[in-house]
């Protein structure tokens, strides 16, 4: 199962058992070649997306890890890129050398600022993780607000709220740093897994800490790495920049009353039976007592997310955000935060940046190919008639519950976000920004859907506190409350600004 990002990765290997992993996409691939073209779409085009659907049912299946996934596409249309990339009126150009410019698309995801943005950020996780400070941060909003239950959900709802604007992965965030603090509180009141105690307090504190950080995703624009990959195709094919202020503009009229009222909501919906937790509060400052004091290190890195974020929001016109990734980073080097031999066997932010690279130079290759202006021109002459804002809804919900088909946000956008923004940008008057960010701010919420919906649903769905039925239950419920939010709240005022 993997994550969406890109911190998706943790693929199965490749056995007797797993086989079938790998013969579907190629199936995809071999079924796809030998049909006929659709009418209007060339030969060459047709071929390029037969690779391209095989590779999506690869990032789903898994036969090999994804970024594997994502070489091996890249290489093969690169190898057979006179069949499946290049128009033949390129091909046909004087002195056009095939060859190069092939392994020039090929690597031209690398050479995207977008990319090298998301490694940095990982290396910012890295931080919080060799120095504490994420574990702190979250002791700390647990110490001070455990006096009861619905407090305590607060507490984790806060915890992931304060590091998802700098922690790329919600995996990381969310599995990797909140949950082995969560997981650690029921036990104290007697709510023990795979157990009828679990609904005493372990499966509100839980549920409530998965349903936060699939909010914090969509709230902040660093929050999910996925969404990186969404700006990248948006730039690409619908030719629209989003700025950091641009997505918090958009995201905080809706996304920030929903994470507010969230713990009072599942404290409605999914009620724990224990209503007060004085203890927590005491077994919170113990463990803060075995941390100890807060370093040197950890300022120094507090101060330097400081300084990120502040770029960030009010340095744009400045100073590049990639930019920005980069000078945090050269000075965490310098002030000895991490050393570079952490850098370098951080293997979640290398992997993650070959994944994007690929990824991106897939989702390009499907406008280099012409599948996208054949897309949109046959789709936009049957769709239309509505309200724009009407459309924008149907697209958005459209989007949000395909995810049910996709165990991986970054699956899930590299398939279908240039398909849904082709088909929005074919309907005559609709506009392409809001178009665009409206898609984008569906990311992260609609990880709360399934158990397999991002991977940082899984150490919750395995917990044991909240049995496979309640989990497939509550992921139904809160994903209409969540994209009802998104369509009630958030495109209507994106279409009035």
């Amino acid at each position: 199962m993997t994550t969406a990002a890109v911190t998706d990765g943790h693929a199965s290997p490749l056995g007797h058992s797993r086989w079938w992993r790998a013969a579907v996409p190629l199936a995809i691939v071999a079924v796809l070649v030998l049909l006929p073209p659709p009418a209007g779409l060339e030969v060459h085009a047709w071929r390029y997306f037969a690779i391209f659907a095989g590779v999506i049912a690869a990032l789903v299946l898994e036969p090999l890890p994804n970024p594997a996934v994502g070489v091996i596409g890249v290489t093969a249309v690169a190898l057979l890129a006179q069949w499946t990339l290049f128009t033949p009126a390129e091909l046909a150009k004087p002195g056009f050398n095939t060859a190069a410019e092939a392994i020039k698309w090929g690597l031209s995801g690398f050479a995207s600022g977008t990319v090298w943005l998301v490694g940095g950020a990982f290396m910012f996780a890295l931080g919080y993780k060799k120095t504490g400070l994420g574990r702190r941060i979250a002791l700390v909003m647990v110490r001070t607000l455990g006096r009861n239950t619905l407090l305590l959900g607060y507490a984790t709802t806060i915890a992931d709220t304060i590091l998802a604007p700098f922690t790329p992965s919600n995996t990381a965030r969310s599995a990797g740093t909140i949950f082995p603090v969560v997981v650690n509180l029921p036990s104290l009141y007697d709510s023990k897994p795979h157990d009828p105690s679990a609904r005493r307090i372990g499966a509100y504190l839980l549920w409530t800490t998965f349903a936060a950080s699939c909010v914090t995703s969509s709230l902040f624009m660093t929050a999910c790495a996925p969404n990186f990959l969404a700006l990248e195709f948006i730039r690409k094919i619908a030719h629209v920049e989003i700025s950091y202020r641009q997505w918090m503009t958009a995201s905080v009229p809706f996304a920030l009353p929903l994470l507010i009222a969230l713990p009072a909501l599942v404290y409605v919906l999914y009620p724990p039976s224990l209503k007060r937790s004085p203890e927590v509060s005491a077994w919170a400052t113990e463990e803060l007592k075995k941390i100890g004091r807060i370093t040197a290190r950890e300022l120094i890195l507090a101060a330097l997310v400081i300084l990120a974020i502040l770029l960030w929001v009010f340095g744009g016109e400045h100073v590049d955000a990639t930019t920005t990734a980069f000078i945090v980073v050269s000075l965490m080097l310098i002030t000895r935060v991490v050393s570079w031999d952490d850098m370098a066997k951080n293997d979640s932010a290398w992997t993650t940046i070959v994944l994007l690279a690929t990824l991106v130079t897939l989702a390009d290759g499907l406008a280099r190919a012409g599948f996208i202006k054949w897309f949109a021109g046959h789709v936009g002459a049957s769709v239309g008639g509505l309200p724009p804002t009407a459309m924008i809804m149907i697209l958005v919900a459209v989007y949000f519950f395909s995810h049910y088909m996709f165990a991986s946000l970054t699956a899930h956008t590299t398939a279908l976000l240039p398909v849904m923004l082709a088909v929005g940008l074919a309907i005559p008057g609709l506009p392409a920004d809001e178009l665009s960010v409206a898609l984008a701010l569906t990311t992260g919420i609609m990880g709360i859907i399934t158990p397999y919906a991002t991977g940082a649903a899984l150490p919750y769905y395995n917990s044991g506190y909240i049995s496979p039925p309640e989990f497939w239950r509550l992921g139904a419920i809160f994903g209409v409350i969540f994209l009802a939010a998104l369509l009630a709240i958030g495109v209507p005022l994106l279409m009035l600004g």
